[in-house]
């Protein structure tokens, strides 16, 4: 006679729950690389995400610069030299909106020291700002061209910076392109904050696309232009222009 023999219900239950466990570790072992095989795709997701970040930085690197601040009554709106007429227009804009009630314009020295060099005479760019700024309507009596000669941005803020402290005035608009905005930022807080304020104001109609900087050489050359002038503004300007 044979005996039989029977599992108590403990055991049975052990066993099922064992061949349960060892079914989801085989199903997870599937699913769930190991160590080993985690480490690539750790590295994967890490040069992934840095590429990401790098190409959201590349792509708004135009909106970054756009730094305005907001509008509000100076003692004067000072146009940096370049991009008529753009610059010019939004000051004559600002003077009418009576944020200001006088107009500086800088005297930019090049290119007509290089041309006298050759008797070719070169108005300057200030004769043509101030007859724009005539044509919008601005008094003559509101312009003022500052006599210190300027080359570059660095020199300008320097300008103003004093006329502003020669005449015990405390605030100042500086209109420039939207481009620009931030590096003019920069350079006011460093070579004449202690001047005054500045409020950075970029011209509306300037052509620039912040956007889509990439799309349009000129736009492209902008940025590349700003991003070097403020490395050089942060390192203390170690970069002057060429000598003549």
């Amino acid at each position: 006679m044979l005996a039989v023999f029977r599992e108590s219900p403990a055991t049975c239950r052990n066993a099922h729950f064992a061949a349960y466990n060892l079914s989801i570790q085989m199903l997870l072992a599937t699913i769930l690389p190991n160590a080993e095989a985690r480490k690539p795709r750790l590295w994967l997701s890490i040069v992934g995400s840095t590429l990401f970040l790098l190409l959201l930085a590349f792509f708004n690197l135009g909106r970054w610069l756009d730094k305005e601040d907001p509008p509000q009554k100076a003692a004067a709106i000072a146009v940096l030299s370049g991009r008529m007429p753009s610059r010019a227009l939004e000051a004559a804009r600002l003077y009418h909106q009576g944020y200001a009630p006088q107009v500086w314009l800088s005297y930019s020295v090049e290119p007509g020291a290089t041309l006298e060099k050759f008797s070719v005479p070169y108005a300057g760019e200030e004769f043509y700002d101030r007859l724009l700024l005539l044509h919008q309507g601005v008094p003559d009596s509101a312009i003022h061209i500052l006599t210190p000669p300027i080359v570059n941005t660095a020199d300008e803020m320097r300008t103003f910076g004093q006329a502003l402290h020669k005449e015990s005035l405390h605030r100042i608009i500086l209109v420039t392109s939207k481009v620009h905005t931030r590096r003019a930022a920069v350079l006011w807080k460093r070579l004449s904050a202690k001047d005054g304020e500045a409020i950075i104001r970029g011209a509306t109609d300037d052509g620039d696309d912040p956007a889509h900087w990439w799309r349009s050489t000129g736009d492209a050359l902008d940025v590349v232009r700003e991003i070097l002038g403020l490395l050089n503004a942060w390192a203390g300007l170690p970069l002057q222009p060429a000598k003549s």
